[in-house]
């Protein structure tokens, strides 16, 4: 089933040419000339397509991919917020909304709706340059595929109303007051963009926009966007996955020939920019915790010969062997640097991102940084380095091109931008090709003392932390309202229009036939005392994924000790007792690897990206950072000061805040409901003997060892072998103590953060453990609930009402009681109503639940497995669950049978056992100048108190 022809580096394509003539050609049958091409003769990779181009000037590129039984759509069209007028800034962003709304032959919802309940997963997302729209679905969906997608490109814009058009204003504003407004350093991108284009320059804004902007919208905007820019002869189609080039041909031709050639859009034309003097700004952030330094340099658009060299340098800017680095992070300033290059159709940027400890002057960083790019001019870049970043380049192309989703959108970005759908091939050949002196000549050109933009960002009244002789940044800020009559928004009436004439019938496509999953098969092997080996031979790519997992996680820290585990995790990622971190990072590189570190209730996890070829090599790397790590008091430094930074970032982040007090008050004192990263006071106060006696410990609980890829089973056990050996242990089970009842079922409790934008909403119980199947029952039946973005909760939150962004309900996993619960964002007037809302529908689902949702339920969940284990992270995961809770060998078949067994009855009965408001805690994090009246009186309608809790979750006032 998993078993397909390797990927080898030289491209095979068949090319249909096409030309202009034959471009402008009413809708017809596709040109048939075809050109073969070969990208590149090293013949290491292979990557098969056919291009052709319809009449209307639609460019299709379809690739087969027969692995799994699914097939992905990529639509690119080749416009972004750079096409955008002033005083219409966002409205690329906000289209692209728009288009997953009813076109003319699609209902409205379909596209929200029923992907999801076909198995399916859908979105789009907005760059300056364009805009994509991508579908995954079990086969069986294609057609109705092609229907939704054509008519979307061809047939939408008659079916736009008003109600609609102000019902997506109100999603678009929710997702950008979630993103930005209630985000800490959400501005930085507003900012950086108005300092380092001119006005006039199309990216002097954000591809989000403003609020206003889009408030002031109008129907005709809509219309005049879709017709200058969503013409055929305006995008790219991919289509990769288990399908017949020739059918598929035919198929395209007859969804999408018959689409009107749209007019013709001029080219962009490059405009770089350079900046006269350095401009430097700060701003005080209301969510920020740490001050952050961003340095970000003008660079030259995609195509331009320095790109690759740029995307080079930023990589090593931010690795572990920079100066930028020594200087920054090992100087005790920051927890780490990073870096990136972004090149895109008009210009590019290149940025040094720090976010520092609390309370470091930004001065002092500024100084590091500018210290650790005086000697990389001085020194040059190390020939290692850039071994390293090409090794890890093949590794990034193989994860890319490993998913039907990945090479869809390598072929479409390729073919649209470049002109050339094996684009991605080029981009590793040209990094394969750069020497040190290019990266060098690159540096010296666009970074070394070349002005910038410099901002400060720095928590509400410590402006005395940023850069001297910052200005202040001017940043729009929406104010907070108790509520507004004219956002109450809705679906609205479908519109009346007359149907746009067409050849063919245009209603909605049958199903195929339905495939049904089976279990990766895995092979297994007691490797020595206590360690077991688990896996799956995918040889699709050539790399190799892994998890090491140690039994016993960050519930074995005690009290006094809280967050010993974690940070042991983070000082496992600084390195070992014979090689610094720098070190151990570009030996894993340079095998085209990588590693992390984490930590959860269950265990400690170290997982990792090989080339599949040079696996005992990457064990044997691991292995010296397992037996011996880094245990000095620089690196103990520096684990804990990642660590604080992620205490802080999570105190400034509301849903991280809804979360910690979640969990505390519905498993009080059990270890559960403790922050697992620990406390500011409680890390400060672990020293290296404690992490020395939690590393001893490591493996005493027993070791699992999961790999999946292009590794057999013999070749796997050698690999871990030597590692098991050192890891055999005696069996120490561990006792997990049960969850108690905290008595807190029904209370409501609301955590004030002045100026939100948006109020977080947590709401839940506990139920049970993933190791019961009711625990499995409770994942069913939830799934129509809130289980996607068509299930019935952001059908409404968002749909109906635009209340939200996104609002969903899920059961987590684990091996103590696990909880069920709804989490959302909703705009801050909107709080009250969402809150009555959300009470409504979890009350109402279990005794509405019949035999058409029971249908719907078991259907979307089937076929949803189809396209769920595709990636080779999907199967590595599959194969950690069944060895972790001892599932069967064929879980996947088992699990569709004990869905297909459930009767309504069954659905209904856990429904109203788990899913009860009453039972459920209520958590709010928002504004409480507006809001706090407003979830009282949502709390004298439930059977508990109100309670209001301070940031850390202490009631208020104790």
């Amino acid at each position: 089933m998993f078993m397909r022809n390797k990927l080898v580096l030289a491209v095979s394509a068949i090319a249909l040419a096409t030309s202009q003539a034959n471009a402008q050609e009413s809708a017809g049958a596709p040109d048939t000339s075809q050109q073969a091409s070969t990208a590149d003769a090293a013949g290491e990779v292979r990557l098969d397509y056919e291009k052709f181009v319809l009449g209307n000037g639609l460019e299709v590129i379809l690739a087969v991919d027969d692995s799994d039984p699914i097939v992905s759509l990529m639509t690119v069209a080749h416009v972004g917020s750079a096409r955008e007028k002033p005083g219409r800034t966002g409205f690329a962003h906000f289209f692209e909304h728009m288009a997953f709304n009813d076109s003319e032959n699609v209902p409205q919802g379909a596209n929200r709706r029923d992907i999801p309940a076909w198995g399916g997963d859908r979105n789009g997302y907005t760059t300056r340059d364009r805009t994509v729209y991508y579908e995954t679905v079990p086969i069986d969906a294609f057609d109705k595929l092609l229907w939704i997608d054509s008519d979307r490109l061809g047939f939408m814009i008659n079916t736009v109303t008003e109600d609609a058009l102000e019902r997506e204003k109100q999603v678009v504003k929710n997702e950008k007051r979630q993103r930005v407004d209630n985000a800490p350093y959400g501005y930085v991108g507003e900012v950086v963009a108005g300092a380092l284009y001119p006005e006039d320059h199309p990216y002097n804004w954000t591809v989000i926009g403003s609020l206003p902007d889009l408030q002031a919208a109008t129907l005709a905007d809509v219309r005049e966007f879709y017709d200058a820019y969503y013409g055929p002869n305006n995008a790219t189609l991919a289509i990769v996955g288990d399908i017949d080039i020739a059918e598929t041909k035919a198929k395209v031709e007859r969804w999408f020939g018959e689409i009107a050639r749209g007019p013709d859009v001029p080219d962009a034309t490059p405009r770089p920019v350079e900046l006269d003097a350095e401009a430097r700004l700060m701003f005080e952030d209301n969510f920020a915790k740490l001050p952050e330094l961003r340095l970000v340099y003008p660079t030259p658009a995609q195509f331009d010969g320095d790109e690759m060299a740029l995307n080079v340098l930023a990589n090593y800017l931010g690795s572990k062997a920079s100066p930028l680095y020594r200087q920054v992070v090992e100087g005790g300033l920051a927890a780490n640097v990073f870096s990136f290059h972004r090149a895109e159709e008009l210009a590019g940027e290149l940025a040094i991102l720090v976010r520092a400890n609390a309370g470091t002057d930004l001065d002092a960083v500024l100084a590091a940084v500018d210290a650790g790019l005086a000697e990389i001019a001085a020194q040059g870049i190390p020939e290692g380095e850039l071994l390293r970043i090409q090794a890890e380049s093949e590794t990034g192309l193989y994860n890319q091109l490993s998913t039907v989703r990945g090479k869809a959108e390598a072929l479409a970005i390729g073919n649209e931008f470049a002109g050339d759908p094996a684009y991605i091939l080029k981009t590793l050949a040209d990094v394969r090709s750069l020497d040190t002196s290019d990266i060098e000549r690159a540096f010296a050109a666009h970074v070394a003392g070349q002005p910038r933009v410099i901002t400060s960002f720095v928590p509400k009244g410590e402006a005395a932390l940023a850069v001297d002789k910052s200005e202040v940044a001017k940043v729009w800020i929406e104010e907070v309202g108790e509520g507004s009559a004219d956002e109450e928004v809705s679906q609205g009436e479908a519109a009346e229009f007359a149907k746009t004439p067409t050849k063919y019938d245009r209603s909605e496509p049958a199903f195929g036939e339905l495939p049904l999953s089976k279990t990766v098969p895995t092979w297994k092997a007691d490797l020595a005392k206590n360690v077991s080996l688990i896996g799956t031979t995918f040889d699709e790519t050539p790399v190799a994924s892994f998890i090491i997992t140690f039994e016993g996680g960050t519930r074995l820290d005690t009290d006094e000790g809280l967050g010993t585990t974690a940070l042991l995790a983070s000082l496992m990622e600084e390195g070992s007792a014979t090689r610094s971190a720098a070190e151990i990072e570009q030996a894993l590189g340079r095998l085209g690897a990588g590693y992390s570190v984490g930590a959860n209730s269950d265990g400690v996890s170290i997982s990792g990206t090989t080339l599949a070829r040079n696996l005992p090599a990457v064990v044997e790397v691991l292995s010296e950072i397992i037996a011996t790590p880094r245990f000095t008091p620089e690196a103990l430094s520096r684990a804990r000061d990642k660590q604080l930074s992620a205490i802080r970032s999570a105190q400034a982040n509301p849903a991280a805040i809804a979360a910690l007090a979640f969990n505390a008050l519905a498993y009080g004192d059990h270890p559960e409901g403790r922050r697992a990263i620990g406390t500011i006071e409680t890390v400060e106060g672990i020293d290296l003997q404690a992490l020395r006696d939690r590393h001893a410990a490591l493996g005493s609980n027993g070791v699992r060892i999961h790999v999946a890829g292009d590794v057999s089973e013999a070749a796997a056990t050698a690999a871990f072998a030597p590692l098991a050996g050192s890891l055999a242990r005696d069996e120490a089970p561990i006792k997990l103590a049960p969850a108690a009842d905290t008595g807190v079922a029904g209370n409501v409790y609301f955590i004030d953060v002045p100026g939100s934008k948006q109020s977080v909403i947590r709401a839940g119980r506990l139920t049970v453990a993933s190791d019961s199947l009711e625990h499995e029952r409770i994942e069913f039946a939830n799934q129509k609930l809130g289980g996607s973005i068509g299930g019935d909760l952001a059908q409404m939150l968002r749909i109906e009402k635009g209340y939200t962004y996104g609002a969903y309900s899920a059961v987590s996993g684990g091996r103590v009681t696990q909880p069920w619960g709804v989490q959302t964002s909703v705009r801050a007037n909107a709080t009250g109503p969402s809150l009555e809302i959300i009470r409504d529908m979890v009350a109402a689902y279990g005794q509405n639940f019949g035999e058409a949702e029971a249908d719907l339920t078991r259907n979307q969940i089937i076929k949803d497995t189809a396209r769920s284990q595709e990636s080779l992270g999907a199967k590595l995961g599959l194969i950690a669950e069944m060895a972790k809770y001892g599932l069967s060998d064929l879980l996947v078949e088992e699990r569709q049978e004990r869905l297909l067994a459930m009767s309504v009855e069954d659905f209904r009965k856990t429904a109203q056992e788990w899913f009860d408001p009453e039972e459920m805690i209520w958590v709010v994090v928002g504004d409480g100048e507006t809001q706090r009246s407003a979830v009282k009186e949502f709390a004298a309608g439930l059977p508990g108190e109100f309670i209001e809790l301070d940031t850390e979750g202490n009631p208020v006032g104790e």
